[in-house]
């Protein structure tokens, strides 16, 4: 007896010891702890998890809650941007727009269906793409580059997934283990472990009760955004599986999913581009909705929305066949990009790597379009190559190089500045 009670002890400070890992966690990153919103802690028991945990860390027993196996120090550091950030909130510009160097491309790979996705990792080594065939597929940008100076021996594509049974909506990158997260129409996210060569299936899955339209980590990598066809954002515990949903959401107008969610650089806020037309906003601390920009596109739906590095300003895009450039203090538009139609696919607006381009698609031409993001004049027009419009473009964090998918001819297509 004595023995079984001294068990069931440990299992139940182990368990303590897990709760405090958690919250400790949750409350040193920016964004996560939206634990209190479901998880009411007494006064007494708090201290009692402190008293344990600062118990266990003077024993040298308390260990990180991430299982994950970790990849050099140099994986998933971000380089300093080329250039400062764009002060966009001044609206009257001077001066004359920049010219971007033309780029070409070439054909990577196929997908047997509708390539629906791409991200890069944070430090632009490995891109991955997904597909309406329901594969992942993972290049490696060094050997990419290899390939496109001539070496015939380079093998970009460097890892196959196969595990969804619907089509791949959205991507990301764990930011400092090797592991790769996608979403699907199967309601599903899946973890990928990529530093195995052999694996083809995920090791955790996260069942949503909804077709999960797009994904992105917190910066700390222990939480998990995800934008679905309900009308708020779900929050997931990587360790624990425990989904959490906002404190406080607006009730009125809220009528349709989210078809892009994304994380600031630090994790202190997260946006949403919903269906609905409206942009919204929320504190990454409190999990609370502290700005909705309705009718951001007019009556048409919000198909991306992404900060700019220095978190005070949103790039948007819409079937309304525009781009804007939102203040996020105040909500007002600073900027507009027009000139390229979008009116049927979920095709997104991006920066480049510097901020100095903003970058899309426009369906009318099947071309690639550049604006100058400071004078909002359109400064480049570039056929995208493919047979069909790309649905979808994703820029490197790093150095400029993006990439684009295709629909009817099912491409992966690697951009670069010509030489």
């Amino acid at each position: 007896m004595e023995i079984s009670g001294s068990l069931e002890q440990a299992l139940q400070e182990g368990n303590i010891l897990r709760q405090l890992n958690a919250l400790i966690v949750a409350s040193d990153v920016a964004s996560a702890t939206m634990t209190p919103l479901n998880v009411e802690a007494s006064p007494t028991r708090l201290l009692e998890l402190v008293a344990k945990g600062l118990a266990a860390e003077n024993n040298g027993s308390l260990r990180g809650v991430s299982s994950s196996v970790l990849l050099p120090t140099s994986y998933g550091s971000v380089t300093n941007p080329r250039t400062a950030s764009i002060d966009f909130s001044v609206t009257h510009v001077k001066g004359s727009s920049k010219t971007i160097p033309k780029h070409e491309s070439k054909q990577l790979s196929e997908h047997k269906s509708v390539v629906r996705c791409a991200r890069f990792s944070s430090d632009g080594m490995f891109f991955a793409t997904g597909g309406a065939d329901t594969s992942i597929k993972l290049f490696e940008v060094p050997k990419v580059k290899q390939m496109l100076s001539g070496d015939t021996q380079a093998r970009p594509l460097i890892r196959s997934f196969y595990d969804h049974a619907e089509p791949i909506n959205d991507l990301d990158f764990h930011p400092r283990s090797t592991i790769l997260v996608s979403s699907a129409k199967d309601n599903c996210i899946k973890f990928f472990d990529f530093s195995k060569t052999t694996a083809k299936r995920a090791f955790k899955v996260f069942q949503d009760t909804h077709n999960v339209r797009s994904v992105s980590f917190h910066p700390s990598g222990e939480f998990l955004l995800a934008g679905t066809d309900h009308a708020v954002p779900h929050l997931y515990d990587v360790n624990t599986y425990q989904c959490f949903l906002p404190s406080s959401f607006p009730d009125n107008g809220v009528n349709g999913g989210i078809n892009q969610v994304r994380y600031s650089s630090t994790g202190s806020v997260y946006v949403t581009a919903s269906k609905d037309g409206a942009i919204r906003l929320f504190d990454g601390v409190s999990a609370k909705c502290v700005r909705s920009i309705s009718s951001a596109h007019g009556k048409a739906e919000v198909t991306s929305a992404v900060f700019t590095r220095d978190q005070r300003f949103v790039l948007s895009s819409g079937k309304d066949s525009t781009v804007k450039v939102w203040e996020i203090a105040s909500g007002r538009m600073v900027k507009e990009y027009i000139g390229a139609k979008r009116l049927k696919l979920r095709s997104q607006a991006i920066f480049n790597d510097t901020e100095e381009f903003v970058i899309s698609i426009d369906e009318g031409n099947n071309e690639v379009v550049t604006w100058d993001a400071r004078t909002a004049e359109k400064v480049a027009k570039w056929p995208s190559n493919h047979n069909g419009v790309p649905r979808w473009i994703e820029h490197s964090p790093v150095e400029p190089v993006f990439v684009t998918c295709g629909t009817t001819d099912r491409s992966v297509r690697f951009w670069k500045e010509s030489v």
